[in-house]
C-alpha cells in the first residue's frame, strides 16, 4: 500500500508542477524533453550503469515492450493536444480517466484477476463520479469521435503496459523497463524539437528537471505497487485518487473554485476508494 501511496503523490506533484509551468515556459517540447532526459538519467542510476543491457533471461521483452510504451508515451502527448483543439478541454479529461477501463479490461481478460462484487460498485462509483465532475451545464452528449476513442485507448494503454511487464516480464528488469521506456520517449521528443526548430530556455529546463524527479517516481511506484497489489485495485485507486489530490491542491494553493458537482464527485470518489480497498 505505501507503493500505491508513494504512486499517487509522485503523479498528482507531476501535474502541480506542469500546472505551475503554464506560466513560465513556453508552448513547446523543450519542458517535457528535459523532464525525459531526468527521467532517463535517474533510471540508469537506479538500474546500475553495468546493468543497462544485462546479459539476462527477458531482456529481449523488456527492450521491446519498453520501446513500444516510450512511443505511447509521446503519442499520448499529441492525443492530449490534438483532442483540446478538436473536441474541447473537459471531454479530453474524461476519455483520459476513462483509460482505466483499459486498464481494468487487461488485468480482467488477460491475467484472470476478477474484483469482488463490492469492488465492482467501487469502479462504477468511480466512473460515474468521473463523468460528473467534467460535465458542465450546456455539454453535449458523447458521440463517437476517433481522436477521443484513441486518446481513451492510450492513457489505458500507458499503464497498461506495467502490468503486462509485471506479468510476463522478468521482475528484476523493472528499472531496465522504466530506463527503455524513458528513453524512446526522450528520443522522439528531441526529435520532434529538431524537426520543428523549436527552442526553449532556463525555465523550460528548470521545470523539467521539477518535473522528470516525480515523473519517474510516479512509473517506478506505480511498478512496484502491482507487485503489491492486484491491478483491478491499484488502477482505479491511482486514477482516482490522483484526482482527489489535485482538486485539494486547486482549491487550497491555487485557489480555484469547485462547483457543487465537484463537490459531490470528490464525495463519491471517496466512498468508491473505501470500497475498492474493502
Amino acid at each position: 500500500m505505501l507503493n500505491l501511496l508513494l504512486a499517487i503523490a509522485s503523479s498528482s506533484l507531476v501535474s502541480i508542477v506542469m500546472r505551475t509551468s503554464e506560466k513560465y515556459t513556453k508552448d513547446n517540447h523543450g519542458m517535457l524533453a528535459v523532464n525525459y532526459v531526468i527521467c532517463v538519467i535517474m533510471a540508469a542510476f537506479y538500474t546500475g550503469f553495468e546493468n543497462l543491457f544485462p546479459k539476462t533471461e527477458g531482456i529481449g521483452f523488456t527492450l521491446g515492450l519498453g520501446a513500444i510504451t516510450g512511443v505511447i508515451y509521446l503519442v499520448g502527448l499529441l492525443l492530449v493536444k490534438l483532442n483540446i483543439q478538436k473536441n474541447g478541454v473537459v471531454l479530453t479529461a474524461i476519455f483520459q480517466k476513462l483509460g482505466l477501463l483499459v486498464q481494468l479490461l487487461i488485468s480482467i481478460v488477460f491475467f484472470k484477476e476478477q474484483p469482488a462484487m463490492i469492488q465492482v460498485i467501487g469502479i462504477i462509483l468511480c466512473l460515474a463520479a468521473v463523468i460528473l465532475m467534467n460535465f458542465e451545464k450546456g455539454q453535449t452528449a458523447i458521440g463517437f469521435k476517433l481522436g477521443l476513442f484513441l486518446i481513451l485507448l492510450n492513457s489505458g494503454l500507458c499503464d497498461g503496459m506495467s502490468k503486462i511487464h509485471e506479468e510476463l516480464g522478468n521482475p528484476m528488469l523493472a528499472d531496465q523497463f522504466l530506463l527503455y521506456t524513458f528513453g524512446v520517449a526522450l528520443i522522439l521528443c528531441v526529435g520532434l524539437i529538431i524537426a520543428k526548430k523549436e527552442s526553449f530556455g532556463w525555465k523550460d529546463i528548470g521545470f523539467g528537471i521539477l518535473l522528470g524527479v516525480p515523473n519517474y517516481f510516479s512509473a517506478s511506484f506505480l511498478l512496484k505497487a502491482l507487485n503489491d497489489l492486484a491491478a483491478v485495485i491499484v488502477f482505479p485507486t491511482f486514477s482516482v485518487a490522483t484526482v482527489v489530490v489535485i482538486s485539494m491542491t486547486g482549491l487550497l494553493v491555487f485557489k480555484e473554485r469547485l462547483s457543487k458537482k465537484q463537490w459531490i464527485g470528490m464525495g463519491m470518489i471517496l466512498i468508491a476508494l473505501v470500497l475498492l480497498n474493502v
